[in-house]
């Protein structure tokens, strides 16, 4: 069976297929089971019939609205404040699906369901049957009415945005990371709004909030709670406005300000609306299931009055009540699990208590049941601490707690979430429950959790399987959160986990040694590593594999690191293997979301000619280049070239690569410089060409962007560079190293100021080999230079305290003299498929032609 499948590019014949899919199969033919959602909930659900020998039962097919595989709904706002990439918040990768034999539609929306002929018909003109279908459709944010939301043709107005999908967080990151966007209101003051607020300002614009609530949090917590919470945000730099309606989304073409109900307009360039979710109930309504709120089921799971139809997840209304947490999730789907595998029909979904355990804007929060006291003999126990953001409540009712909210203080949230779940009995001294004052403490805590309690909410760990994986040998905290996938989702459970291991291991857990390793396959640090490489004469990865790898066993997530550390050390002695490369490092091209490649060609110092013009506009005509952009280093990329293409698109071109890929140095961004700038005091332009000549091409642990300023107003951004220079009076130049301004924003620090532009490409080199030679794989300058400190960075490479400069300008000058253009292999393949086409495994959306 094809584990993944291609998206048709024509619509066939919407009618019911015979022949292998036709549902008269034998009597051990296996059952179809179709899943409608390849969101949290469908693919959890899939995960638990496949643990109950569902392989062997069904065959599966999934559906996903989204040209993806499953991924983290919950990381999103990690990715959006770029503490994850979106890449790192997969849960089941493509290859997942092909294991378990599951043919996955990605990108592809089913419309409607035939209940009576049992098929489900989806967009691109399949018609499926099914023996057994699971509709898990998920939420959607919901856009409440207000003027100017949408553009006359119906669309969202440019600037607006919901926070959702992946597609969502990376259209924000875009928009906000455009320089004459400053301003952005989140609408919304809930966990998703704040998250969302505290995101974007990574992104250096300023942010305000406005929540209809009288307080933040309204739907967690009570008055007081809120105002402490307020504080802290509004301490982060975020304004608040509460109990403020936004009623229009001013500007015509594009955002310039929203309106509140009885306040004034903020004016604005962006909008983020996270105003809740609704349910995703469409295909429900459409084909006759019974909806109310949402999608109406039993505590079987089973869609009601449907024997073959089951739903899960957001989508569903169970006794009433709809749920927006993980952790109900994850009970829906192990008793949907037992009723479609047979593997316990007793099983019954009773609801779910919900608490919600979350860093939300930097601040921890755990919220559980009542806000505040309902009847005249609840117990309320509060203690507030505004000015360091701590506040803590609990309710307590018949001498059981029936509510807690934790503010900026999270460490009994162990014990007070298993009182709440299990109705545990309280100590007579109430305060015992907020405080370790003897009882009980956060050891006791753990210790009285049951083996069944949730500690991982994100992946429904509980405390037994990791109480498992300590007694079957494994001692350290990281070794437990691999076997078990306990926090690997948004994090906020790592304190609890590492409690309940250490408690497991009662004292013998060992420290997990794999965190200082350069790469994760070979058990050395970096200086380690080196010393090994260096005394056995290592040439190739696979050779170091071989002499330093436990077992000499082969890890894919090794090769990258091992392969720039190499030719770093190496230079021309190093062996390639062109299967220790990433996919842009193999073509020498930045592969794009829909499987093509950008091109872009070198311009040092952002100089270009006529002639390079010219030729580059007939190569995008000659090759139909769907996109031609400038980007950010002051260069032209050739979007949407086809990995085959790429040999002719160069050798058309016959200009030297741009290194817009890899993990190397990239490109100095110049300011006009001295000969036609009117504030010009040093000739940048010539110094930007003349360095990026210098150090084209070099390996590096992560992507190195520099930048040259002919004066100190600093046109080129140098100070926000991974090296930046800035000419200042007298012929002298600043160096600063350390600056980001993509994902992480960071002013460089100022490693020296020098009188001659021979001096300047002298410390940049010896900055960036020491740089190469000490930093952690895919650690940037930003986080280099404040971890080695800037005083001892100017002592080694200014001053020569340590006596490393001649090494570190000997070992720059071996790279710098080996290197080769990559394009030149256009002529002269090194393996034989390095640019043959590959299949698809999913149709993307394609590069829009402008």
């Amino acid at each position: 069976m094809t584990g993944v499948v291609e998206r048709p590019q024509a619509k066939p014949q919407a009618k019911p297929q015979a022949g292998p899919q036709s549902r008269t199969g034998g009597p051990a033919a296996r059952r179809r089971l179709v899943v409608i959602g390849n969101g949290m909930a469908g693919a959890r659900a899939v995960e638990e019939i496949l643990a109950r020998g569902g392989a062997e039962q069904f065959s599966i097919t999934m559906f996903g609205d989204e040209p993806y595989g499953n991924y983290n709904r919950i990381m999103l706002s990690h990715v959006l404040s770029g503490e994850e990439s979106d890449a790192d918040i997969f849960l089941n990768a493509l290859s997942w699906y092909r294991e378990n034999n599951i043919t996955l539609h990605a990108g592809v929306r089913v419309d409607r369901i035939d209940r009576f002929t049992k098929y489900v018909y989806s967009d691109d003109g399949r018609a499926t049957p099914y023996d057994v279908l699971i509709i898990a459709t998920g939420s959607r944010s919901h856009l409440p009415p207000m003027d100017g939301l949408y553009t006359p043709g119906g669309s969202i107005k440019p600037g607006v945005f919901g926070f959702r999908t992946i597609d969502d967080t990376r259209k924000m990151v875009q928009h906000a990371q455009q320089e004459h966007h400053r301003r952005v209101v989140v609408i919304g003051g809930g966990l998703l709004g704040l998250e969302a607020a505290y995101g974007l300002q990574s992104h250096g614009i300023e942010v305000e909030v406005v929540h209809s609530g009288g307080h933040l949090m309204s739907a967690q917590m009570g008055p007081d709670g809120g105002a402490v919470l307020r504080r802290s945000v509004e301490a982060l730099g975020i304004r608040v406005h509460t109990g403020s309606r936004t009623t229009a989304v001013l500007g015509t073409d594009r955002v310039s300000g929203v309106s509140l109900r009885d306040k004034p307009d903020i004016a604005c360039d962006m909008v983020v609306v996270a105003a809740g979710i609704r349910p995703n109930v469409d295909v429900a309504v459409l084909s006759g299931l019974p909806v109310e709120r949402a999608i109406v089921v039993d505590d079987r799971l089973r869609v009601q009055d449907e024997e073959d139809i089951y739903a899960v997840g957001e989508c569903v209304q169970h006794r009433g009540e709809v749920y927006g947490l993980v952790a109900p999730l994850w009970e829906q789907a192990v008793v949907l699990a037992n009723h479609v595998t047979g593997a316990d029909t007793s099983s019954a979904y009773l609801g779910s208590r919900t608490a919600t355990k979350l860093k939300v804007a930097g601040v921890e929060v755990a919220s559980m049941g009542l806000h505040g006291p309902e009847l005249d003999t609840d117990e309320h126990i509060v203690f507030s601490e505004p000015s360091r953001g701590v506040f803590k409540s609990i309710v307590v009712r018949d001498n059981k707690m029936v509510g807690a909210t934790l503010l900026g203080d999270s460490r009994k949230v162990a014990y007070l979430t298993q009182a709440y779940d299990r109705g545990l009995p309280l100590p007579e001294e109430r305060i015992g429950l907020m405080f370790d004052l003897g009882t009980p403490g956060e050891d006791v805590g753990v210790a009285e959790l049951d083996d069944d309690a949730q500690v991982c909410n994100c992946n429904g760990v509980s405390k037994k399987a990791l109480v498992d994986v300590v007694k079957d040998g494994c001692n350290t905290v990281g070794g437990a959160m691999d076997a078990t996938r306990a926090g690997k989702g948004c994090g906020s459970c790592k304190l609890l986990v590492k409690q309940v291991v250490e408690w497991a291991a009662d004292g013998a857990v060992e420290e997990d040694p794999a965190a200082s390793y350069y790469v994760p396959g070979i058990p050395l640090d970096k200086p380690s590593l080196m010393a090994a490489i260096r005394k056995q004469g290592l040439r190739s990865v696979s050779q170091v594999f071989t002499a330093l790898a436990p077992g000499s066993a082969e890890d894919a997530k090794s090769k990258m690191g091992l392969a720039s550390l190499l030719k770093m050390m190496l230079a021309d002695q190093y062996i390639d293997e062109r299967d220790a490369r990433f996919i842009n490092d193999r073509v020498h091209a930045n592969i794009q979301r829909d499987g093509t490649f950008s091109v872009v060609p070198q311009m040092k110092g952002g100089v270009t000619s006529v002639q390079q013009l010219r030729r580059i506009a007939d190569v995008a005509e000659k090759h139909n280049v769907p996109m031609i952009k400038l980007t950010g280093g002051q260069r032209i990329d050739l979007l949407g070239i086809p990995k085959e293409d790429l040999p002719q698109v160069w050798a058309d071109l016959d200009m030297p690569s741009g290194y817009a890929y890899g993990k190397s140095f990239r490109t100095v961004k110049t300011c006009v410089g001295q000969d036609f700038c009117r504030y010009g005091t040093g000739d940048s332009t010539k110094l930007g060409i003349d360095i990026e000549s210098r150090f084209q091409g070099i390996e590096s642990p992560a992507k190195l962007k520099l930048a040259v300023s002919g004066c100190p107003r600093n046109c080129a951004e140098s100070l926000v560079k991974d090296v930046g220079v800035v000419a200042v009076e007298g012929g002298r130049w600043e160096i600063y190293v350390g600056g980001a301004a993509g994902a992480h924003i960071r002013k460089g620090d100022l490693l020296a100021t020098v009188d001659n532009p021979e001096a300047v490409k002298l410390l940049t080199g010896r900055f960036m080999q020491y740089y190469r030679e000490r930093a952690n794989w895919l650690e940037r300058t930003y986080a280099f230079v404040p971890r080695v400190g800037i005083e001892h960075l100017r002592a080694v490479i200014v001053e020569d305290s340590e006596d490393l400069a001649e090494s570190l300008d000997a070992a720059m000058q071996a790279s710098v003299d080996d290197y080769v253009d990559p394009w030149s292999e256009r002529d002269d393949q090194l393996t034989p498929g390095q640019f043959r086409t590959s299949l698809p495994l999913t149709v993307l959306p394609q590069v829009p032609v402008r």
